[in-house]
């Protein structure tokens, strides 16, 4: 199959983009380079600089490949930046993906699955958790917003072609890197919490920070679900196949249970060997306190469920990159 990966030179896309090609499907990347990097696409996959936001140019793109399906994960995706750039995020989350909806919509592209978020969920009371996909959606953040909104689009938007088909996947949060050690996570600046633990390991950075100790938690830290991301990109190929016309799909993708970023910080720890520093620092604006995953419904239905679930484990696969490739990408 001729498939487009948006934004393939990033973390989540450019996993993708191995797995497709080793399964033996034609993949073009699209991306900006604006947080990915050229280096993490392999040079036997074609490569196009360009921005979802090029509606004509990107359905000229379309139509020249033949593509048949787009695996969508171009997006910015820093929650607490978001609070603070709210219209960086609907113009490139929201509005992009609608240019890419039309651009899909010209060149007679039918089959889209969706980089969704757990963010779309808000706060959800405790006695809800782990999170289904019925659950009320109400973010609490710009970023959470900014992919409802394009949730909505696709939905509006497939009821009125019934030869459209789509998946929503929302994720929690994703960690890890490719088993192999050829692919990781590099991202300037650097959020997310398995790179920032591993970056103070190796000395680049002098500390890392926890923000909030003080929720309602075990151990006061927010609790999230870690999906490797080698099991989220199997998902992906697992809905892509199962797709059919008329298809509105919405998945949950997750493990089922959360760490705490005391646990995790623990795991990175004992992984690395070293004892580096960790402050207390404030809590960031739009952080629930707890994020977990009711993933059944995919399994139920198309039989996926993560296989890399111990936090250990997990943060070994980075470790393995992050040891070879001490500057990322260095780009």
């Amino acid at each position: 199959m001729n498939i487009l990966v948006t934004g393939g030179a990033g973390y989540i896309g450019s996993h993708a983009v191995k797995r497709l090609s080793e399964a033996g499907h034609r993949v073009v990347v699209l991306d900006n380079l604006d947080r990915g990097h050229r280096a993490a696409v392999p040079g036997h996959v074609l490569f196009e600089p360009l921005d979802m936001r090029q509606t004509e140019a990107v359905t000229d793109m379309l139509a020249g490949h033949e593509i048949e399906c787009v695996m969508h994960f171009a997006a910015v995706a820093d929650v607490s930046e978001s609070v603070q750039q709210p219209l960086r995020y609907y113009h490139n989350n929201t509005g992009g993906s609608i240019s890419l909806l039309h651009a899909m919509d010209a060149a007679g592209v039918r089959r889209l699955v969706f980089s969704s978020t757990c963010a779309t969920y808000g706060v959800p009371p405790p006695d809800s958790l782990p999170i289904t996909e019925d659950m009320t959606q109400s973010p609490i953040s710009p970023y959470g917003w900014s992919k409802l909104l394009f949730e909505r689009v696709l939905r509006d938007y497939a009821a009125a072609n019934s030869d459209f088909a789509f998946a929503a996947l929302r994720y929690f949060n994703v960690a890890g890197c490719a088993s192999d050690g050829s692919l990781g996570e590099d991202h300037d600046p650097e959020t997310h919490i398995i790179p920032v633990l591993l970056n103070a390991a190796m000395g680049k950075i002098p500390k890392a920070t926890i923000f909030g100790d003080d929720y309602a938690t075990p151990d006061g830290t927010c609790i999230r679900d870690y999906v490797h991301v080698e099991d989220l990109v199997d998902a992906h190929v697992v809905v892509m196949d199962a797709l059919q016309n008329g298809d509105q799909r919405f998945y949950n993708l997750g493990i089922g249970r959360g760490y705490t970023v005391r646990q995790v910080v623990e795991a990175a720890k004992k992984v690395t060997g070293v004892d580096f520093q960790v402050e207390i620092g404030p809590r960031r604006p739009g952080d629930p306190p707890q994020l977990y995953a009711n993933a059944d419904k995919i399994t139920r239905e198309l039989n996926w469920q993560a296989k890399i679930t111990d936090i250990e484990r997990i943060v070994e696969t980075a470790w393995r990159w992050f040891k070879r490739h001490p500057n990322g990408y260095g780009d």
